[in-house]
């Protein structure tokens, strides 16, 4: 294999934006479809651009904010079930709220019955497909190994639960006010007007479970551990929830005002993005920076890499949220920071995570202090998403000034 890596976002810019016609998704997406299918992550060009018109009124804003309450919903029940001084692995946390949370919105289902059952269908069709870059995985994909029995038992786990969701929206024509609900509905006004298959639906549905359950929970669990180690950091995110919502629950409309929350989480991504490295297959020749780069070479494009470059951050390595109110989004440039990705593929549901994000950090943070247990190693496993390897240990404290209070909902 040739790979070219870029490190310039005049370079990244060419690739998802000016000369994106050029592009695939690298191997480890193609490869993808053995769970995921043809859904927006994994395909390309007329399909994608049809899925994505399609699909794009399910993810405008005021949809996003209509799903604010049971963001705050699941975060609450995860915040009753904590016990100050205990130890939890917030990993574990953050996914099991998040599954909670796309199950709701994806499906209008509460999966808190099904959550074991999803968890590990959920955990095993991972375990291959963060290994999709390994070498001869097409083979092992073949193959009887326990490793490959047990993904295959998982997608049909998942495809079991999601047709079946599918089924009763179709039969009983009623609108359930979520993601499958929308999609079953929607047609491609600007071509035949047809609408999706149980398939398409399915397709669709999965990647947005996956991506809303894996990809938020990883962005928040780091977002703990950044501020874990930042005391100035924590009071200052505590004093922006004190003083916008004094101990209720955030809504849509508390958005705007929680801009150091905001920027805690922004922040977050920029240091330890989920997706942390993007790959693409070039269909033709194509030079870039004076470099001829050969047809059918992958192309990375890492915002590790690129969010902690000194040319466009001032103290890179340094956890400063601060620094997006100093510089905000727009004084940069676009591609200095892309944990979503950009272009005509950037992460349909950015808006999603970014409200989720913002929503369950502000109301965790108004009663809970997170400290790292003693001992516990933080070490990265870079698999499709980047992971901590040893999940994260860490003690609970409640604040002492609301000890005795609870959130007024």
């Amino acid at each position: 294999m040739r790979v070219v890596l870029l490190n310039h976002p005049d370079f990244i810019n060419d690739v998802l934006v000016t000369r994106q016609a050029n592009f695939v998704k690298g191997r480890p997406l193609e490869l993808a479809k053995n769970l995921l299918g043809e859904g927006l992550l994994t395909s390309d060009g007329e399909l994608h651009r049809r899925h994505r018109r399609i699909v794009q009124p399910a993810f405008h804003r005021e949809k996003i904010e209509s799903y604010s309450t049971v963001m705050t919903d699941y975060a609450l029940r995860i915040s009753q079930g904590w016990r100050d001084g205990a130890t939890v692995d917030m990993a574990q946390e953050m996914m099991r709220m998040a599954l909670g949370i796309s199950g709701k919105t994806m499906f209008n289902t509460d999966v808190d019955g099904e959550a074991e059952t999803i968890g590990r269908a959920l955990a095993s069709a991972m375990k291959l497909f963060d290994r999709l870059s390994i070498p001869l995985i097409q083979v092992l994909l073949r193959l009887p190994l326990p490793s490959t029995l047990q993904f295959y038992r998982a997608k049909r786990t998942l495809d079991s639960i999601i047709y079946d969701i599918i089924r009763q929206r179709r039969s009983d024509g009623r609108d359930g006010a979520d993601l499958v609900s929308m999609l079953i509905r929607a047609r491609d006004e600007t071509a035949n007007g047809n609408g999706m298959t149980d398939e398409e639906v399915r397709d669709q549905a999965l990647i947005f479970f996956l991506a809303a359950y894996d990809t938020t929970a990883l962005a928040l669990t780091w977002t703990w551990y950044l501020l874990s180690l930042n005391s100035e950091a924590e009071s200052l995110l505590r004093a922006e929830l004190a003083a916008v919502l004094n101990g209720r629950v955030p809504g849509p409309e508390d958005l705007p005002a929680l801009k150091y929350t905001r920027a805690v989480f922004a922040e977050a991504l920029r240091l330890y993005p989920p997706g942390y490295v993007i790959a693409r297959r070039a269909l033709t020749d194509f030079e870039i920076g004076g470099y001829r780069v050969p047809r059918n070479s992958t192309v990375l494009m890492s915002p590790y890499l690129i969010h902690r470059d000194p040319r466009y951050y001032e103290r890179p390595e340094v956890f400063d949220p601060g620094r997006w109110e100093r510089q905000p989004h727009g004084d940069r440039h676009k591609f200095s920071y892309f944990p979503f990705g950009g272009g005509a593929r950037t992460c349909i549901g950015d808006n999603f995570s970014w409200t989720e994000g913002t929503l369950v950090l502000a109301t965790l943070a108004q009663q809970w202090s997170l400290r790292l247990a003693p001992g516990h190693e933080v070490a990265y496993l870079p698999l499709l998403n980047l992971r901590p390897k040893y999940g994260m240990r860490m003690v609970l404290r409640r604040h002492s000034a609301c000890e005795d209070t609870r959130l007024v909902v």
